[in-house]
């Protein structure tokens, strides 16, 4: 038995045949996660004119039935970060997809919009749980040479399920009767599948490792991990309690600023263009808000597929830092020319998914790398609570700024967030590519 001072690598000859099916079946779960999360965001723009309708919303319950999931992500991304540090991955893992299947299905019983709003709340705090547990644990289970890669990769799912649903609930809402209760709870066979594929899935070893559970550390890693390197590295881990204080410590109070800055910005402009997108491009005399609104998704999607192709191959920092200056500039020039013709909006509006796509794929992969063990669960929740604290501002005032400040300021608001991310990251954004997370997780700038 190896030693649980060092921990070694299995001779069994067919244990690579096992942990590549493991490892297969680890991203699928987590890749299903993030495409739900897209999915339960984009179906709602396709049904809240019926909803509207039937419900009698008001202009703030419309604000705030679309901005409900958001606002549950920032509850539930940090209290699962913590929780998870503290009480492992695993249980908080499938507990935020039973949570997500219980609450997709109350949304066929809806009858007014506080009821929809809670239940599209708890559906928020699962997918916050998500976050904030399913990231750190397929980073701390991912050979280093493939982390970002695979990381990233889930970001493609989110951009996915946001078209499928967006194609999805626009068919059905023009060419069918079918109940808007319906077509928002297509997201609960989803959700089952994943919750019954989740079952049996193992504990972290890093965390296991953390908390002093070194023989189980080892026998887990041994049986999952892939590489030797980074088995041998899990014991090169603090036996620390982490606490809510490290993020603001001296050590890591860089790294909590650049995560949650930069995720804020990346995805705050994104979330409001495209939750309103059919409106949005009709304001610009765009006719066919579902082609403009595809459009968007399929370019952003192709975006993360560029950085997922080429993120352990260049860096980290090459796709994070110059693609958010070009956003902040196409934001600019949408909201500084007045009169430019429908076609070269929509272009202008296409460029600007394609690469702030590109690198909010990576927003998920930085607090994965940059926190230590103890902290990784609640730096990840943190960064995506203040994200989605974006996020939502932006999607409950983007409706109003364009009916009072107009689409030309609206869009230099949003320039304006664009040039704030792209400041922060060239101060702060590490390169991590190829390095173990024993290495990169010492805090940014040390």
């Amino acid at each position: 038995m190896p030693s649980t001072e060092n921990p070694g690598v299995s001779t069994d000859h067919t244990a690579d045949a096992f942990k590549r099916r493991f490892m297969v079946r680890f991203v699928t779960v987590l890749i299903g996660g993030m495409f739900l999360d897209g999915f339960i965001l984009g179906i709602l723009g396709t049904v809240i004119t019926p909803i509207t309708h039937e419900l009698n919303f008001s202009d703030l319950w419309e604000g705030l039935v679309a901005a409900s999931a958001l606002l549950g992500i920032m509850i539930g991304a940090p209290l699962a970060g913590w929780a998870g540090d503290k009480w492992g991955r695993k249980p908080l893992f499938m507990a935020d997809m039973g949570l997500f299947v219980a609450a997709s299905v109350l949304q066929f019983f809806v009858d007014s919009a506080w009821q929809l709003f809670v239940v599209r709340l708890l559906m928020g705090i699962a997918i916050g749980a998500e976050y904030a547990v399913g990231w750190p644990l397929m980073s701390e289970f991912s050979p280093a040479r493939l982390r970002g890669r695979l990381l990233c990769g889930s970001e493609v799912a989110w951009y996915v399920g946001f078209m499928v649903a967006f194609l999805v609930g626009y068919i059905l809402t023009t060419s069918t009767d079918v109940s808007w209760r319906i077509i928002l709870g297509t997201s609960t066979l989803i959700a089952l599948v994943l919750f019954i594929a989740r079952i049996g899935l193992p504990e972290s070893p890093r965390w296991l490792w953390n908390v002093g559970r070194r023989d189980e550390a080892v026998a887990i890693a041994n049986k999952y991990m892939m590489e030797s390197k980074d088995i041998t590295d899990i014991a090169h881990e603090d036996t620390r309690k982490g606490t809510f204080g490290m993020l603001f410590s001296r050590q890591y109070w860089r790294s909590t600023l650049f995560v949650s800055g930069f995720w804020f910005c990346s995805v705050t402009p994104y979330f409001a263009i495209a939750t309103f997108a059919e409106s949005v491009l009709k304001n610009y005399g765009l006719s066919s808000g579902l082609a403009g609104g595809l459009g968007l998704s399929a370019v952003a999607a192709a975006g993360v597929v560029v950085t997922v192709l080429y993120i352990d191959k260049i860096g980290r920092r090459i796709l994070t830092v110059p693609p958010q200056w070009l956003c902040t500039v196409v934001l600019a020039i949408i909201g500084l020319w007045a009169g430019a013709p429908p076609v070269i909006v929509l272009v202008l509006f296409l460029v600007f998914s394609f690469f702030n796509a590109m690198y909010t794929a990576i927003t998920g992969l930085y607090p994965a790398e940059v926190f230590p063990t103890e902290i990784r669960g609640l730096g990840t929740g943190f960064g995506a609570a203040v994200s989605r604290l974006g996020a939502a501002a932006g999607t409950f005032l983007l409706p109003w700024s364009m009916t009072n400040l107009g689409t030309s300021v609206t869009m230099l608001i949003a320039a304006g967030v664009a040039l704030v991310g792209a400041a922060l990251s060239q101060w702060l954004c590490p390169e991590t590519m190829g390095k173990n997370l024993s290495d990169t997780a010492v805090g940014v700038g040390h």
